[in-house]
C-alpha cells in the first residue's frame, strides 16, 4: 500500500496494466453484477435534480423501474446503488449498434449537457473506494470481464492509475493524482522487472 495524503492505495493500482476494451467488453459493467453503481448520496441528490430530462431517452424498462423506486435504492450490503431493471442493466444503460453498452448520462454530457455526470464509482472502475474513520482505501477491484482490459493496458503499457488519471483527479484533486504519480513512478523505478 502507498500512502497518498488521507487514502492507502493499492500497490495493484500502480503494478497492474489497465486499459478499458470496449470493442472487446462491450460495456459489460453496466449490465452484469448483483447490484448497481455504487452513489453518493450527492449524486443520488443531483440524479433526482436531473431526472426530469434523462427520463425521456431511457428504455420503457428502465423509464417504469425509476417511476416506481426511483434512480437509486439502498442494496443488501448498505449501499446507495444505481436501481437496476430486471436485477441486470442499470437503468442509465443504452444499447448501441453491435450490442456495445453505453450510460445515457454519459452521452448526455457529451452531447453539451453540462448538468449530466457518470457516476464517479463507474468513471472510476476498477478503483473500488472503502472509507474508513481516519482515511479512504483506494483498491483495484479485479472481475473476469475486465480481463480484456488487463491486456490490452499491457499490449500498449498502460498501467492502471495513468489510464485513471482523469476520474482519480475528479475524485481527490491534482494535487493528490500529482502525488501519487510521482511515488508510483519512483516506485516502478525501484521494481522494473513489474
Amino acid at each position: 500500500m502507498l500512502q497518498i495524503k488521507d487514502t492507502l492505495v493499492s500497490l495493484d493500482l500502480v503494478e497492474r496494466y489497465f486499459e478499458c476494451d470496449l470493442d472487446s467488453c462491450l460495456g459489460e459493467c453496466c449490465v452484469a453484477g448483483d447490484a448497481g453503481a455504487p452513489l453518493t448520496e450527492e449524486e443520488d441528490r443531483r440524479l433526482r435534480e436531473i431526472m426530469p430530462d434523462v427520463l425521456p431517452h431511457l428504455s420503457p424498462a428502465a423509464r417504469k423501474v425509476i417511476e416506481e423506486q426511483g434512480p437509486s435504492y439502498v442494496d443488501e450490503e448498505g449501499d446507495l446503488v444505481t436501481s437496476l431493471v430486471e436485477g441486470g442493466n442499470c437503468v442509465f444503460t443504452t444499447y448501441e449498434k453491435g450490442g456495445l453498452c453505453l450510460c445515457m448520462l454519459e452521452k448526455l454530457r457529451r452531447a453539451g449537457d453540462e448538468r449530466m455526470f457518470k457516476p464517479i464509482s463507474c468513471s472510476l472502475y476498477p478503483v473500488r473506494l472503502k472509507q474508513y474513520p481516519t482515511f479512504t482505501a483506494v483498491n483495484f477491484h479485479r472481475w473476469k470481464i475486465c480481463k480484456c482490459a488487463e491486456v490490452l493496458g499491457r499490449k500498449n503499457g498502460v498501467r492502471a492509475y495513468r489510464f485513471l488519471e482523469g476520474p482519480l483527479t475528479r475524485r481527490f484533486g491534482p494535487e493528490w493524482y500529482a502525488e501519487l504519480k510521482e511515488v508510483a513512478d519512483e516506485w516502478l523505478r525501484q521494481h522494473p522487472d513489474l
